[in-house]
């Protein structure tokens, strides 16, 4: 992924909404908007919180919600159940809006960004700075920059670009640099020596691509022989 961060991926323009938004207006911009979430802001443009379509769906399902039974309420959790009922049976965004926050500042890098979205299975996060609401990045944000056109290669020597390769590799604990030969000619990076398997070899390839300066990968080693994974 291009070497951006979270301010240069962001949409500022965001449909916002106060607290005091009833359900059945959000749920209407939510449609005709054709966006998933809201996030919600006080008077003065604090971000309090953010409503999604789940939350929505969450308050639809819980016009549904049955009386716990006698035996349930013995193992309840009253702070928990309370939320709950809120959320479920609230009438404005105040009500409804989730309040952890998935946020990063604008300065945080693209990759940390596409992290955060993966790891919490999430569609959008907040571009926060001061408690402000600057902008927000989605996961159609993040394909831009994927396909957003990239820096021309750095003009690096052979040995930086060689020193730099070894450097990552060391940096990772799957791969090593005992049986993995690097060579650098004119920017391309040449690995020769023995693969351990066709999924180490093809991460070396990557690593090797994403090393400032490097112009192409030539992959050039052959499965390692059984005699060495032995002696390993």
């Amino acid at each position: 992924m291009p070497r951006l961060s979270a301010r240069d991926l962001m949409t500022t323009e965001v449909v916002t909404v106060p607290p005091a938004t009833p359900v059945l207006s959000i749920a209407r911009l939510l449609a005709e908007r054709g966006i998933s979430a809201v996030p919600v802001l006080d008077g003065s443009g604090k971000l309090l919180g953010i409503v999604t379509e789940a939350d929505l769906i969450r308050r639809l399902a819980g016009e549904a919600d049955h009386p716990t039974s006698w035996l349930g309420s013995l193992f309840a959790n009253a702070e928990r159940d309370a939320a709950r009922y809120a959320r479920t049976h609230g009438a404005t965004a105040a009500d409804l809006m989730s309040t952890e926050l998935a946020s990063v500042e604008p300065s945080t890098p693209a990759a940390e960004v596409a992290h955060m979205m993966e790891e919490r299975n999430i569609r959008r996060v907040l571009v926060v700075q001061e408690g402000r609401l600057l902008g927000l990045v989605s996961r159609a944000d993040l394909l831009r920059a994927l396909v957003a056109p990239k820096q021309e290669p750095l003009e690096l020597s052979d040995d930086r670009i060689r020193s730099a390769v070894l450097a990552a590799i060391r940096k990772q604990p799957w791969a090593d640099t005992f049986y993995t030969l690097v060579d650098v000619k004119d920017g391309v990076v040449e690995l020769n020596g023995f693969s351990r398997s066709p999924e180490v070899q093809r991460a070396l390839r990557v690593l090797a691509e994403n090393v400032p300066g490097v112009k192409g990968v030539e992959d050039r080693s052959t499965p390692m022989p059984a005699y060495l994974y032995a002696a390993g």
